[in-house]
């Protein structure tokens, strides 16, 4: 655990004492942090912790993440609208910005925002003040902002997808967090911790099989803590209530074919041709084929359905369409 940081923060790997020590140098500051990393890092928990470190802890803690929400109605979420100022608003609303006033709004996936609302954003950032939509009084505010992102904002800058200006407004303090696959010893740890709480909430008393967890521990996740997390529950949720020992044979029916996608691309990464081949592709490049290979066999496996998809992978629907683009996937290619 994090000792003192965030107790549903779990680890003690040599990359996860980094980002502990990075919360408490930023968490009494008032700057704009970046967090990047990919999907199911835990960035909510390690912006949630800077918050709770910091001045600002018995203020507000308010989340919004930007991929979720359409872009018709991302400003309005941001900045609040005035009665009538569009269809269906019937009232005055306050936006996030005001609702995390005197504390932190988290803006997750700060990489998906429009640039008309970039240009917004900005002005907030540099006056602190706003209005909401369909309004012309100026609302002030006093807000940190944190904001994470999976996507190379860098490269967006060059490309004019993202305004060069707010970036450097949201990286004043940036940090990466490490990959699941880069957490040395933080696996089991982490088994343990979902474990014991899908358990308590549940209600059961179930116990994983030695081999179960030696291919667990093996296993690169490529939705790291995310999927690790969905994939206890699963486990501990449909573990048969006569046979609380899940060995890898008794794995519940409903999960056998992702363990056995797991067991599979884990052996060819960690076979015996594998420990004895001294050169081969990069690791990135292995990994790609390991997150594409997850990916497809989800999507078979749940009829090419997205949304399904996303859950059984820890993944938001629009992170799935976009891997689907990265990696060529399409229903109709793949048969």
């Amino acid at each position: 655990m994090a000792g003192g940081v965030l107790p549903s923060i779990v680890g003690r790997s040599h990359a996860m004492g980094l980002v502990y020590e990075a919360i408490r140098r930023v968490s009494g500051s008032q700057a704009t942090v970046l967090l990047r990393g990919e999907s199911g890092t835990g960035k909510e928990l390690v912006a949630k912790a800077i918050h709770l470190q910091g001045p600002r802890a018995k203020g507000p803690f308010v989340r919004l993440h930007c991929a979720a929400v359409a872009e018709t109605l991302l400003e309005s979420e941001l900045f609040g609208h005035e009665r009538g100022a569009f269809t269906g608003a019937v009232e005055t609303r306050k936006g996030r910005f005001e609702l995390a006033d005197g504390g932190t709004l988290f803006l997750d996936e700060i990489g998906d925002i429009p640039p008309a609302t970039q240009v917004k954003l900005l002005r907030v950032l540099q006056d602190k003040c706003f209005e909401r939509v369909g309004g012309s009084r100026l609302v002030t505010v006093d807000v940190r902002v944190i904001s994470a992102t999976h996507r190379d904002l860098e490269a967006m800058v060059q490309t004019g997808a993202f305004r060069e200006d707010l970036y450097y407004r949201l990286n004043v303090v940036p940090m990466t967090l490490p990959p699941l696959r880069e957490r040395d010893g933080d696996i089991p740890l982490l088994i343990d911790y979902f474990l014991s709480r899908f358990n308590r909430e549940n209600r059961r008393q179930v116990r994983l099989g030695r081999e179960l967890l030696a291919l667990m521990g093996r296993y690169h996740w490529p939705g790291n803590v995310r999927e690790l997390q969905n994939c206890v529950e699963r486990l501990v949720v449909m573990a048969d209530p006569d046979h609380e020992h899940v060995t890898f044979e008794a794995i519940p029916p409903s999960l056998r074919g992702y363990f056995a996608d797991m067991r599979q691309v884990t052996d060819s990464e960690f076979g015996p041709e594998r420990r004895e081949r001294r050169e081969g592709p990069p690791l990135g490049a292995s990994l790609q084929a390991i997150e594409r290979q997850r990916l497809l066999g989800a999507l078979e496996r749940v009829g090419w359905i997205q949304a399904k998809a996303a859950r059984a992978l820890g993944l938001t629907p629009r992170q799935v369409a976009y891997k689907m683009r990265k990696y060529g996937i399409s229903e109709g290619n793949e048969h």
